[in-house]
């Protein structure tokens, strides 16, 4: 298609639009991946390592299939995988974190993006919405636009109402039944990062930063276990920042009611190449540790979740 001026709209004949819903009319939205029974009160989630993009959506974006790829958690759905047959079940997006981010508020929408007005209820003032990356992201990367011009609003409405509320409700309901079942649940929020973060004023690479939203979301229990673990296997583990965690960490994560939210953030130079996509050779040897990290966390005593103070929340 035609590049379009910044401030053009972008109409639903210019790139043949039919529904948000039809994107993902072959390949769904998002699936739940789990054995015959679920065995232990943890839930992984990988909501940003989608790689299903849907030839509408590519068609209205001015990036091309590399460049759109840069806000995408590759594979983590594939590293943390092991966890399912300890008898967790993951719910894995296949929509790219460029088409639609579930880790933000339903309605964190910039209002720039869009060639109507945005309903007053929009959140349009946060600071990922400041940042390009609100709900409908404006930006992947090092601050690539991924659109040439604006949207209609119905695209991001119909965005929200066919895969983000369906996504969130699905989450919902996976918590609610692992705490009915057994008393308490556990969410593991599975994220990567780009290999050129540094933390520290000695800016050193982590391997890995845990996020509790600074002890909000889960049990301290949960999370000193976490960064034990994996220091314990030689990593260098960060906690809270710069990642702390987002909405879904926060929105989740209610220690006192028993239900504990725990974001993982895994460096991308441990297992990929950042231009290319590809794999590394250091990508099995991640994933085995990973599986090794899950089983030994999932053995944590039931008491180091249930046994709070009244102020844990």
């Amino acid at each position: 298609m035609a590049v379009l001026r910044h401030d053009a709209v972008l109409h639903r004949g210019s790139f043949k639009l039919k529904t948000a819903a039809e994107d993902f009319s072959v390949v769904p939205p998002f699936e739940i991946r789990s054995g015959a029974e679920q065995r232990v009160p943890f839930l992984f989630n990988s909501p940003h390592s989608g790689r299903h993009y849907p030839e509408r959506f590519l068609a209205m974006a001015r990036l091309d299939r590399s460049a759109i790829r840069r806000s995408e958690d590759c594979y983590v759905d594939e590293l943390f995988g092991g966890a399912i047959a300890l008898g967790a079940p993951m719910l894995a997006a296949n929509f790219p974190r460029a088409y639609l981010d579930v880790n933000r508020e339903p309605w964190e929408l910039d209002p720039r993006m869009f060639a109507e007005p945005v309903p007053s209820f929009c959140n349009i003032r946060s600071a990922r919405v400041a940042g390009g990356l609100g709900t409908v992201p404006k930006l992947v990367g090092e601050g690539l636009d991924i659109y040439p011009g604006r949207l209609p609003l119905a695209e991001a409405v119909g965005r929200i109402e066919a895969v983000y509320k369906p996504y969130h409700e699905t989450l919902k309901r996976l918590l609610t039944r692992t705490h009915a079942r057994f008393g308490y649940a556990v969410l593991i929020d599975c994220h990567s990062m780009p290999a050129s973060i540094r933390v520290g004023d000695n800016g050193v690479r982590p391997d890995f930063i845990i996020g509790d939203r600074f002890g909000i979301s889960a049990s301290a229990a949960l999370t000193e276990s976490a960064i034990g673990l994996l220091t314990g296997m030689g990593y260098a583990v960060a906690h809270n920042k710069p990642y702390a965690g987002g909405f879904i960490t926060e929105h989740y994560g209610r220690p006192a009611r028993h239900l504990h939210a725990l974001q993982i953030e895994v460096n991308r130079g441990l297992y990929m190449n950042e231009r290319t996509f590809q794999k590394s050779a250091g990508f099995d040897a991640l994933a085995d540790d990973l599986t090794r990290f899950s089983a030994e966390l999932m053995s944590m005593p039931g008491h180091d979740f249930v046994d709070l103070p009244l102020a844990a929340e």
